[in-house]
């Protein structure tokens, strides 16, 4: 009779912890704590604990949390934390389109909008080579309004994988963002879930998806940056997608 095997015994050592602040973010934490340990040293914890509770604030607005990437070929993945507002047929802009980067037809646009609550590091969605980031200075209307998109700052950038198929996404400032950054640089090899940039205070992330790719995400769903599928090559949709 064969000897039943009892499985492994493991203990997990895991616990929470609070995500590491962005170095992007740190000295805006050290200002904001010196500033808190002022009004502490001034006027006692009365008039201390707004500070305190802004210090809090910039820390959690800044957090880099660690995530795990799916990677699964013909996935491409969320690059921004936030609410899914928009998932559209839509011309390309201008620095998107053309031989050298997305063609010239309408694609299918996914809109990613992000609340000063939210994760505020960009990710990129997939595996490649960065071809192109163009920068342009705009206005700063809401980001969740359509027109943000051709009117607000914003930052494009190609990125073009192993296969040749190129990805676009749009980083867009908002009413309170007043600063777009990239890691990234044309040239530069990134991997799907890796850091690309951020935006401060308050913006959207806009991903258009290749010709064969759906949409795999519906309106008004929660997005997680470097993890949540947002589109995947065939023609499975999910219910719920706007035409």
């Amino acid at each position: 009779m064969p000897s039943l095997k009892k499985p492994p015994v493991t203990t997990s050592t895991v616990k929470w912890r609070f995500p590491a602040v962005h170095p992007e973010g740190r000295k805006y934490v050290l200002v904001a704590g010196a500033i808190s340990a002022l009004a502490l040293f001034i006027g006692g914890w009365f008039w201390a604990w707004p500070f305190i509770g802004l210090t809090i604030w910039v820390a959690a607005f800044f957090r880099d949390p660690v995530r795990v990437t799916p990677q699964e070929p013909g996935l491409i993945i969320a690059p921004a934390d936030g609410l899914v507002t928009m998932i559209q047929q839509v011309p390309l802009p201008p620095e998107l389109a053309g031989p050298h980067g997305l063609g010239d037809g309408p694609l299918t646009r996914v809109s990613i909008f992000m609340s000063v609550f939210d994760v505020h590091i960009n990710r990129t969605p997939v595996t490649g080579t960065v071809r192109q980031v163009v920068y342009i200075s705009g206005k700063f209307v809401n980001a969740d309004l359509d027109k943000a998109s051709d009117e607000n700052e914003r930052q494009h950038i190609i990125v073009e994988a192993p296969d040749g198929t190129r990805f676009g996404f749009t980083q867009i400032a908002g009413l309170v963002a007043r600063r777009i950054l990239a890691f990234v640089k044309p040239g530069d090899m990134i991997v799907a879930g890796q850091r690309i940039g951020l935006i401060r205070f308050g913006s959207r992330v806009d991903v258009f998806l290749p010709h064969g790719y759906a949409p795999q995400v519906i309106l008004g769903q929660r997005s997680i940056a470097g993890e949540t599928v947002i589109g995947r090559l065939g023609n499975n949709r999910p219910t719920g997608v706007a035409q």
